[in-house]
């Protein structure tokens, strides 16, 4: 049977969003922390090289779910193309002026981004566990989202994802999730768009926006469906009473990982004075420097971690 042509809208002048789904060849859940990680990492990559704006995401043990915006090539002015050609290629690449119009397809493409994210992720993958062979199953699913209602539904489901597997008791406190990525890490890098659906929510504050979400997120997982896990009542009850602000002790414990994988953690003075200690040891490119911990002030890691 002939494949049905993929739903891609051309539409000049409208950003079109797409949840895409993806899912894995091999058995189990086949991807640990280590992966899950790496792929988030490369999602940012070409979410920089193409045309895109990341509403929400989440990486699961055997899938990945993607919610994006693709911008009409009509949108695109030359400068911003020859721009991610270079984040591509280098910048000291030379732009092929004869393949303008190519590039400004490919950036726009959703088949393309999702190809380039799945191809990446495999190579690192197949060397990683010493394998060859196929890693995804079929072809990579697409729908098409209508904005506001439709829009915001479908981000809570998939940052329900995790809830509904039972790994987690909150949303939030799966970093490999948008949810989990605005409130562990502030959005570290501007990765993900504040576009969230919320028709009715006429403040353009970060902090404000993601409480709103939060409370609709929270009050759609205490929903229970059949064979799924869901939001446990006091826990809704708990944060309804909060009024959905995260506690500082919360926020804390998001920071935690920083005490088991930065390598060393403590003032920007002591993180530099220790690693001149054991630089020789490591042949790096270039000489490490401290990472401020976002939410803990006057504290520095070695290590940038991803999702902390």
């Amino acid at each position: 049977m002939p494949r049905i042509p993929r739903l891609v809208v051309t539409d000049p002048g409208q950003k079109t969003a797409y949840h895409i789904i993806s899912r894995t060849a091999l058995e189990g859940l086949p991807f640990g922390q280590v992966d899950k990680d790496k792929l988030v990492s490369i999602i940012q990559r070409f979410s920089s090289i193409y045309v895109v704006d990341v509403l929400g995401f989440a990486v699961m043990g055997n899938h990945f779910h993607l919610l994006v915006e693709i911008s009409p090539k009509s949108m695109v002015p030359d400068d911003e193309v020859k721009r991610r050609f270079k984040i591509l290629y280098g910048r000291d690449a030379e732009f092929p002026e004869g393949l303008l119009s190519d590039y400004r397809e490919r950036f726009c493409s959703l088949s393309a981004y999702v190809k380039d994210i799945k191809q990446c992720f495999s190579v690192y993958y197949n060397k990683r566990k010493n394998r060859k062979g196929t890693l995804w199953g079929e072809r990579f699913k697409s729908v098409l989202v209508q904005q506001g209602h439709s829009l915001i539904h479908c981000l809570a489901y998939i940052d329900l994802n995790p809830l509904r597997a039972g790994i987690v008791k909150r949303p939030e406190d799966y970093r490999w999730c948008s949810i989990g990525y605005h409130l562990q890490t502030g959005n570290k890098d501007d990765f993900l768009s504040l576009d969230l659906g919320l028709e009715d929510s006429r403040t353009t504050d970060r902090v404000a926006r993601l409480k709103d979400y939060r409370k609709f997120l929270y009050h759609v997982g205490a929903v229970e469906k059949q064979g799924k896990a869901s939001l446990a009542k006091h826990i809704l009850d708990r944060e309804t009473a909060h009024d959905f602000e995260i506690a500082r002790v919360r926020r804390f414990r998001f920071k935690t990982r920083y005490f088991t994988d930065s390598g060393i953690i403590g003032s920007r003075a002591f993180v530099e004075r220790t690693y001149g200690l054991f630089k020789d040891k490591h042949q790096t490119a270039r000489d490490k420097i401290p990472r401020s911990v976002k939410g803990i002030d006057g504290m520095y890691s070695l290590k940038r971690l991803v999702g902390a």
